[in-house]
């Protein structure tokens, strides 16, 4: 689901990023006003453990790879603009570092995952719990409809592109497959592979809690601070099994690998933005994949905490003056 530069024209990312302007100035106002200081680090652990699962890829039947997100997750557990800006710092380190979604395209892909999960998620899962009763049922639910309509906007997202801008000879400047072709593509491993993660993942989560910290279900206590670095170091050191599968995500594909697929590379994408991530791929040159993949677990970790580490401080001294 993460969108790289090129697949969508310059326009298309200028609109998605100024979509993102009031989702994010919202946001920021509602934690701001509603989280205190000694809450603001949590929102990085979310970021941490939406960062984490993102990299457990799982296989998809026809070559491609999905992964849960944990958009909804993070809504019922620390609000949805908290879970809007938890998303939107872990999709920016991916980008940035790990070159895990483009950072033109980074408004598409905060408006999918950043904003359309958590902020869906959370209207679902409240609706469905007040007909159910059942907060893990309803969350279960909410995150795999969540899923799908972040995976909707993608497919829609790619699937207007060849519509909308074209060459002289009339190919493709960017993403070059129509809606009847994306919007299936990203839908089917959502609706199945993907979904299924994202609903164990999620109901897997609530329920450890419901039985260790039920009072954070309502966002009334936090786990100490020991407990959740050492679910997260848990979490870090199981995150090579993401290299099982190996196969890039529909839609994530390398300009090469389009290239032979297509048989040609739209010019659009030939003569676009180029940046090359530091950490690309979570790699570590010179290192085995596996230490890489946990070394850039380890650190895209370390700076969503510290970052929010370093946010509370703040936020903690305004609040002194």
């Amino acid at each position: 689901m993460h969108i790289p530069d090129n697949y969508l024209s310059p326009e298309t990312c200028l609109v998605m990023g100024a979509a993102m302007v009031p989702v994010l100035a919202v946001s920021i106002r509602r934690v701001r006003k509603k989280v205190q200081a000694g809450g603001v680090p949590l929102i990085g652990v979310g970021a941490a453990l939406s960062f984490l699962v993102m990299m457990f890829n799982i296989p998809v039947p026809g070559g491609t790879t999905a992964h849960a997100v944990g958009g909804t997750l993070l809504s019922i557990l620390l609000g949805p603009a908290a879970a809007c800006l938890a998303l939107s710092a872990a999709l920016l380190i991916q980008a940035l570092f790990f070159g895990d979604g483009g950072l033109l395209a980074l408004g598409a892909n905060l408006f999918n995952m950043a904003f359309v999960m958590p902020y869906a998620g959370y209207a679902f899962y409240r609706m469905l719990l007040r007909l159910t009763r059942r907060n893990i049922l309803s969350a279960a639910v909410a995150s795999w409809v969540a899923l799908n309509l972040a995976s909707l906007f993608a497919g829609i997202e790619f699937g207007v592109q060849p519509l909308l801008f074209s060459d002289a000879r009339g190919l493709p400047l960017y993403a070059p497959y129509p809606p009847e072709i994306a919007v299936p593509a990203m839908l089917i491993p959502s609706l199945t592979v993907a979904g299924a993660a994202e609903i164990a993942f999620t109901a897997g989560v609530l329920s450890f809690l419901k039985k260790v910290s039920p009072a954070m279900l309502s966002q009334k206590q936090v786990l100490p601070a020991g407990k959740l670095m050492v679910a997260l170091m848990t979490i870090i050191l199981l995150t090579p099994l993401g290299l099982l599968a190996a196969a890039d995500a529909w839609g994530e594909w390398s300009r090469h690998d389009l290239r032979n697929a297509l048989g040609y590379l739209p010019h659009g994408m030939a003569e676009g933005f180029d940046f090359h991530a530091p950490l690309a791929d979570y790699t570590f040159s010179g290192l085995p994949d596996v230490i890489g993949y946990i070394l850039s677990a380890l650190a895209g970790t370390a700076v969503l905490v510290i970052v929010f580490r370093l946010l509370k401080i703040h936020k903690k001294k305004d609040a002194e003056q």
